[in-house]
């Protein structure tokens, strides 16, 4: 009687023990960052649409890092291109006056956070004053660098049909 109680106490302890493993072996479990983290990189994109629409290019810089790229996938011609936008010409761009608010409209659809990584998924619509323009998607890889998060690479879609 004896031996069959310890068997069964070793049994349970035994699943016990790799249901542990298991839920402590997974990715997700070494992903899970806290609510705080996950606003502060929102926060970060916030900050940068905010800019465009102030054409505040200090505001906008203030979220890049240093050697931040700027792509774009083109659609205009029948095969898809990678297109560099550069980051000096983009901010004279954005913060040069203009008559017309640059308005990019975006939801947070995904964003993912692991120590000092970020990646960020936004469907977008974009407005020049009141008139549509364009639409696509946006991916952010950010980086905490001494405590705050920076953008280091942006990559967007562009198209005029099939919007949300």
């Amino acid at each position: 009687m004896a031996g069959v109680v310890s068997s069964s106490i070793f049994l349970r302890m035994k699943k016990a023990f790799l249901s542990l493993l298991l839920t402590c072996g997974t990715p997700a479990a070494f992903a899970q960052t806290s609510a705080a983290e996950t606003e502060a990189v929102k926060k970060t994109i916030t900050t940068f649409f905010d800019g465009m629409r102030r054409a505040d290019s200090t505001l906008i810089r203030s979220t890049l890092a240093p050697g931040v790229i700027l792509h774009s996938i083109s659609s205009k011609s029948s095969s898809p291109r990678v297109e560099v936008e550069n980051v000096n010409g983009f901010l004279k761009a954005v913060g040069t006056p203009h008559k017309e608010v640059y308005d990019e409209r975006i939801s947070f659809e995904r964003v993912l956070i692991d120590a000092n990584l970020a990646s960020v998924w936004t469907p977008y619509q974009f407005y020049v004053g009141s008139k549509f323009s364009h639409c696509g998607y946006n991916s952010f890889q950010l980086v905490k660098l001494a405590g705050s998060w920076k953008i280091v690479h942006i990559i967007d879609t562009r198209r005029k049909e099939n919007c949300q």
